[in-house]
This record gives C-alpha cells, structure tokens and sequence, in this order.
C-alpha cells in the first residue's frame, strides 16, 4: 500500500481509536467503518487462523503472513501484538526487524514468561524487571530508523501491584520505548494514576471489556493524558453474524435467510462488493487496455 501514513504521524496529529483486527476481512470493516489505525490481535489472529484460543502457540511466521497480508491491502496504520517477542533478546531483534519490513506501523510486546491471555495472569508467571529490559533493548535497537514504533506492554494486574507496572513503564521509556500500556485498567482512578506518573505516549487498551463494571467513556481516557485506546469486536460480531445467518439456513435447508438480508445495499450471497472489485478491475485495465466493468452491485464506501 503506498503512501501510507505511519501510526507515528497519525499520533502526533490526533488521539486514536483503534480496534483490533485479525484479517484482511476485518482490517477493510475497520477501514469502511471510519476509523483510523488498528490494532492486530495476536489472540484473535490465531483463533481465526488455527482455531485455537489464545494460549501462546501462534507462530511467528503466522504473524508475519497476516501482517504482510494486511498491510499490503489497508491504507490503515496496524500496530502488532507481538506476544513476547518469541523468544529472548535475539529473537526478539529477529522479531521486530521483520515486523518493520512487513509493513507494521508499531509492535507491541509483553513481560510474560508464557504468553497466552486464555490463562489466568499470574505475578509469577511474569519476567524480571531486567529479563524484559534486555528484550526491550533488543526491540529498540531493532526498530532503530525504522517507522515502526515499539510499544512497551506490561501485565502487572494495576489492582495487585501498580507501582510495579508504573516501574516497569518508566524503565522502558528510559530505554527508548516509544509508548507504554499496561494491560488491566478497568477503572478511572487507575487510569489517572498512571498518567500522572508515566510520561510520554501512552496506550489504553481493552476498554471497557468487563461488563459488570461501570462503562467508562473514551474521552474520559483521552482527557487524562492517554493518546490511543483499543477494543476488541471484530470477531465477536463476525461469529455472532455468521451463528445468526448460519442458523437461520440450517433451519431452513437454503440462503433464503441470508439472500433476504441486504446490509449496506449489498444483495445476494457474496461480500465481494466491500473489498473495491472495480478499482482492483479499473487496475488491470491499465496493464492491459482492456477495461471491464465488475458484475456485481455497485456500492460506494
């Protein structure tokens, strides 16, 4: 995708809200949607791609197929969930040297020994303070010139412990971490906490994800100091829609159901409409002198 415009940029511009995304399918909702940058979810990519939760196995190779993938169709800055870097300091310079190249306008990366946020997070399970210092300075001097951004991200619980997570962000910061995150604010007074202690830019992620508490508003957050928040929907709403289409058929023995449905003015069975068919079309005609016209319904996004 040319000309894109980095995360970087986009931050220096403005305060982001990005969801987070898993495929080309959900990177182009996003896009049509109106939003700005995104997010790839390490979780939710290997749901989609290997069928399993979030329990560490995805590959890095696999993270690399679907950055690469992404970022060539998107015009949307994506930052990375890059788990724990996929190994020590060395694999972690591996790691974000080829995130750079694949296109990802930031890597994010955890302090856990074993990645895998379908467990529960334990104080023990995380690294030392100086394990993860050592892989931060390998992300850093990875991303060195590059326009790939380096998300420092701890799991300390804010609840358990805050000031360790409050350390552990200062740390990286001082060892040239572009951004912080700490994963697990779920309340205001937190929230406020941490941005009048840790300076610079700063990330909060998953709002609003537990429903029994009190919702808090995005702006509530930006107001406080913090400069990008994140959410996960994607792919809560693609299996809600697909269980909600696919019973209705099953039911019936047809795509009645599905064919009666006409969301966005887009009729019959295929998505193809939200992907830009003419443009990809109207693209081959300048190889080839020979304009065609897609088949399908026109649909302006």
């Amino acid at each position: 995708m040319k000309n894109k415009q980095t995360l970087k940029d986009l931050l220096a511009k403005e305060k982001v809200f990005a969801p987070c995304v898993y495929d080309c399918a959900s990177a182009r909702a996003v896009e049509i949607s109106g939003f700005k940058a995104m997010l790839l979810s390490g979780a939710e990519l290997s749901m989609a791609m290997n069928g399993l939760p979030d329990i560490g196995v995805l590959s890095l190779d696999e993270l690399i197929w679907a950055v690469t993938r992404i970022t060539d169709v998107s015009p949307l800055p994506l930052a990375v969930d890059i788990e724990d870097g996929f190994g020590g300091p060395l694999n972690v310079y591996r790691t974000c040297e080829r995130m750079a190249k694949a296109g990802a306008s930031a890597v994010l990366m955890e302090d856990e020994a074993s990645p895998g946020f379908a467990r529960e997070i334990v104080v023990g399970n995380l690294l030392s303070r100086n394990d993860y210092f050592a892989k931060v300075k390998a992300a850093v001097s990875a991303l060195e010139g590059s326009d790939c951004m380096f998300i420092a991200r701890t799991n300390v619980n804010p609840a358990d412990d805050i000031e360790e997570g409050i350390a552990r962000c200062l740390g990286s910061l001082e060892l040239g971490a572009d951004m912080t995150v700490i994963i697990g604010i779920d309340n205001l007074k937190d929230a406020k906490t941490i941005a009048d202690r840790v300076p610079g830019i700063k990330l909060y992620a998953d709002l609003n994800a537990k429903m029994n508490l009190p919702p808090i508003a995005t702006q509530d957050v930006f107001d406080l100091g913090f400069n990008m928040i994140t959410v996960h929907y994607l792919m809560k709403a693609a299996m809600a829609g697909m269980l909600e289409y696919g019973k209705k058929n099953f039911a019936d023995m047809s795509i009645n159901y599905s064919n009666a449905q006409t969301p966005y003015g887009v009729p019959g069975h295929s998505g193809m409409p939200f992907f830009k068919p003419q443009e990809w079309l109207d693209l081959e005609g300048e190889f080839t002198g020979d304009f065609r016209k897609f088949k399908g319904p026109k649909v302006e996004w």
